[in-house]
């Protein structure tokens, strides 16, 4: 039996919808810039070009339905994404069986301190301080592939206080969810447990304390989020 120098810090692990089982969670890519009107709204072209991923930690992800708001920031962005669950991985994995290694689909958000991510930006330095803060995805119960099929169109959408801020449609993602499996395969060794966040329509924008933020995608339902 391996012997710890430390405690053992636990294993972030989500729900399920329908079973009492629960979803390990190993790594989490994000990619950036994945529908073409948020390009455009963050300034940049939004023809095809390669993907770009940023990682979040894995204890980000959050299921309580609340979102703290978090320090050091004045401006707090909501980004509703679908997120895909992976059941096993590998490298250069095919495009044509990459869907063969999702076990599931939830509701997600991708929270940010925006104006900190802006500072980076302008020096040329990683996002994760305005991406990978505590509890910055909050995400819903996962649904299985058997229960859902594989989404790859439907609407997505975010209202704050019961006002649609984001709506776009799974179908408008440039890179889809196989294309964005089978590249990040090229540069890193995916697995089971692995999280990918797909990206976010057009109208992203500030939360406040005391904001509820509803996001639905079809096919998953709705979730509601609470900013405390």
């Amino acid at each position: 039996m391996t012997e710890f120098a430390i405690d053992q810090p636990p294993v972030v692990a989500l729900p399920v919808d329908g079973t009492s089982a629960v979803f390990p969670v190993r790594r989490v890519y994000c990619i950036g810039r994945n529908y073409a009107a948020h390009a455009v709204e963050m300034g940049h072209d939004p023809d095809r070009e390669p993907p770009f991923f940023f990682q979040k930690n894995p204890d980000n992800l959050d299921a309580s339905g609340e979102f703290p708001y978090p320090p050091k920031t004045s401006d707090v962005h909501h980004e509703v994404e679908m997120a895909v669950m992976l059941k096993s991985g590998g490298q250069n994995i095919p495009l044509d069986s990459a869907l063969d290694h999702v076990f599931g689909y939830a509701l997600s958000l991708d929270m940010t301190r925006r104006d900190l991510q802006g500072e980076q930006k302008k020096m040329g330095r990683p996002w994760e301080i305005g991406k990978a803060f505590e509890r910055s995805a909050p995400v819903g119960p996962i649904h299985t592939v058997d229960s859902v099929g594989h989404l790859d169109h439907g609407l997505v959408q975010l209202k704050v206080n019961g006002e649609v801020k984001q709506e776009g449609d799974l179908n408008q993602m440039i890179w889809k969810v196989p294309e964005m499996i089978s590249y990040l395969s090229e540069y890193f060794e995916l697995a089971a447990g692995d999280v990918i966040l797909s990206g976010t329509p057009s109208g992203v924008g500030p939360v406040q304390k005391g904001d509820r933020m509803e996001i639905s995608v079809e096919g998953l339902g709705s979730m509601g989020v609470q900013v405390v």
